[in-house]
């Protein structure tokens, strides 16, 4: 698919190894143009003899280990300012963006269906729910593209993680060691699932941000939910059934719109949604 892409996003990468998570990140779509004949063919074990394929990994399960274990005292100093440096980044970017035309009709239109006054929009007086506070600040980031960069896969991490726990935030007030807590995992998640896909998936036409990114804001806010390793699990594989985003729309106003890309909604609805209403995801 052709797409412009920016010059802080097109730049020539290494191959990546492509690795399971593949399968609960964005591979769906190609495997599922692969025909039944194919598939079994491909998957079929030799009658007779011994297999040598690999045993299965529970790489979601070992993740969600991971993200409900990690705690603050675990991260290294270094780690810890750049978390927060990354943050002081996004609220200038989310700011220096709040008053762009795209920011200005996003508000105007969601403004009708918003519901409590919960969280701030930054640079503006509007507070909206979390929901659309979350996206309204996400967009607000991406305006001016000079928000943090991945380089290996050119994904924007901060947009989705950090628009996401400020808003849930403000409703449920943390420290903030705990803030910095789910931050730094959540931008590794994203970052993690998008080494997984890249080049491959950025080639084929996604906008990596929108589709890795609501995995890192959903781990993040399961982690602001003190979720347990299940719970985790449903997180992260209803966050799998909606990433979002296309490079071409890059240089329009809907790039935008995918780094705010309602993802911030989905992962409120996956994370919140298992903590509080008992939704349950897919087991791995």
């Amino acid at each position: 698919m052709a797409g412009v892409a920016r010059p802080s996003e097109a730049i020539d990468m290494p191959v990546s190894d492509r690795r399971t998570l593949i399968q609960t990140a964005a591979a769906i779509p190609l495997a599922m143009a692969t025909s039944n004949a194919a598939f079994a063919q491909a998957t079929e074990v030799p009658s007779g003899g011994p297999t040598n394929s690999a045993p299965m990994i529970d790489v979601t399960g070992t993740f969600a280990r991971y993200l409900v274990t990690a705690a603050y005292g675990d991260l290294p100093g270094n780690v810890r300012k750049e978390g927060v440096r990354t943050l002081l980044n996004w609220v200038g970017v989310a700011i220096g963006g709040s008053r762009h035309q795209t920011v200005e009709i996003a508000v105007a239109a969601l403004a009708p269906f918003s519901g409590p006054a919960q969280a701030s929009l930054l640079g503006r007086r509007e507070r909206f729910d979390i929901m659309n506070a979350a996206f309204i600040n996400g967009v607000s980031s991406h305006i001016f593209d000079f928000d943090d960069t991945h380089l290996k896969t050119i994904i924007h991490p901060a947009g989705p993680v950090v628009s996401a726990i400020l808003a849930l935030s403000e409703m449920h007030p943390v420290s903030g060691k705990d803030f910095l807590d789910a931050l730094v995992p959540g931008v590794e998640t994203e970052c993690r699932i998008g080494n997984a896909v890249y080049p491959n998936h950025y080639d084929v036409g996604w906008h990596i941000t929108g589709t890795a990114g609501v995995f890192g804001s959903a781990a993040a806010v399961g982690k602001l939910l003190n979720l347990n390793e299940q719970q985790m699990v449903w997180a992260l594989g209803l966050a799998a059934s909606q990433p979002v985003g296309l490079r071409e729309s890059f240089g329009s106003m809907k790039q935008e719109l995918q780094s705010g890309a309602r993802r911030q909604q989905r992962h409120f609805r996956g994370a919140a949604g298992v903590e509080e209403l008992h939704v349950l995801g897919p087991y791995d």
